[in-house]
């Protein structure tokens, strides 16, 4: 059967975010031919939507309002839930970023839904579809097949592959008014403190620094072998805590979980608060001079050595591999 598919759409400064095209090919495997309808929350988010439409969309609805150029659960709950009563779908998707794991409870508890979190993979399509997801920390896998009426989930980034862009292909995109009031909580200014550069939660490479690196200065030659493979920094919470970095670049239980092809932990011991954050990376290498660290358990391969040796050597080999490229 069917399913009208309801896409929450997530831009950033003014550009879309890798995980909404991400959602988008996810919704198509569910679908199973309906239509998928995705929704852009914001101040000025009109013009995004033709984008949307060239990666799987076949509609776009905005709303347009001052109190969405920030994001409250209050003011995007509002504006998400006149899209939902005016399209009344039979399938939501959200990211399972930092909005989506705000917004998603508080969605599904508005229309009395059931929510399936944080899924990694889906088998099948419609109604024979399984959704598979961490748990304990990333230590199992579930396989999870709803009953409920309405499928609510919530897909994390750089898990399900986008679907190849279209230049060529054309959709409506509408807008929907509404009066977003009543907020009870209101941003009066945002300080950024995370790092210039790839968003870590959807980069393909992520260089993570711990304890190891002994200092602020320490994470220098990581930023630049981070840059050079166009990915992004990362640290542990032993890092965050000795105030080697800000808590913005922390990975792990409390901090951000990322799943990138390429994990490089330099100086991590490999503390489980740590791995749960990094566990499900494609390929992970760890570089630390003892050899009984717990990360090389996980590790695909393990560099033995002084980490202020080995990486000035990796960033020297990667420009190497450039030149020659």
């Amino acid at each position: 059967m069917s399913k009208k598919v309801l896409v929450l759409a997530e831009a950033r400064e003014g550009v879309l975010r890798n995980v909404s095209f991400e959602a988008i090919a996810a919704a198509k495997q569910i679908s199973a031919g309906g239509e998928i309808v995705s929704v852009l929350l914001g101040d000025t988010v009109q013009s995004l939507g033709a984008e949307l439409i060239q990666y799987g969309a076949d509609r776009v609805v905005t709303v347009e309002h001052e109190n969405l150029k920030q994001y409250t659960s209050d003011g995007y709950s509002q504006g998400f839930m006149a899209v939902y009563e005016q399209e009344e779908p039979e399938a939501i998707v959200m990211g399972h970023t930092a909005l989506g794991k705000d917004l998603s409870p508080k969605i599904a508890s508005k229309i009395d839904a059931g929510l399936i979190s944080d899924v990694t993979e889906i088998e099948g399509e419609d109604d024979e579809a399984k959704f598979i997801r961490p748990i304990y920390s990333g230590k199992a896998f579930e396989k999870v097949k709803t009953k409920e009426e309405l499928l609510f989930i919530t897909i994390r980034p750089n898990n399900i592959a986008p679907l190849e862009k279209d230049a060529g292909r054309s959709g409506d995109i509408a807008s929907v008014d509404v009066d977003v009031k009543d907020l009870r909580t209101v941003i009066s200014e945002v300080l950024r403190k995370a790092t210039d550069g790839v968003d870590m939660s959807e980069a393909s490479v992520v260089v993570a620094g711990g304890r190891g690196v002994r200092g602020e200065e320490g994470f220098e030659p990581l930023k630049e072998l981070a840059n050079l493979l166009g990915g992004a920094i990362g640290a542990s919470r032993g890092a965050c805590d000795a105030d080697y970095c800000d808590y913005s670049l922390q990975i792990g239980q409390t901090g951000k979980v990322i799943t990138p092809d390429l994990y490089i932990g330099v100086g991590i011991s490999g503390a489980i608060q740590h791995v749960a954050g990094m566990s499900n990376s494609k390929v992970i290498v760890a570089i630390n001079n003892d050899p009984e660290a717990e990360i090389f358990k996980i590790a695909d391969y393990g560099i033995v050595g002084d980490l202020f040796e080995v990486v000035p050597l990796l960033i020297e080999e990667v420009k190497q591999l450039k030149v020659n490229a």
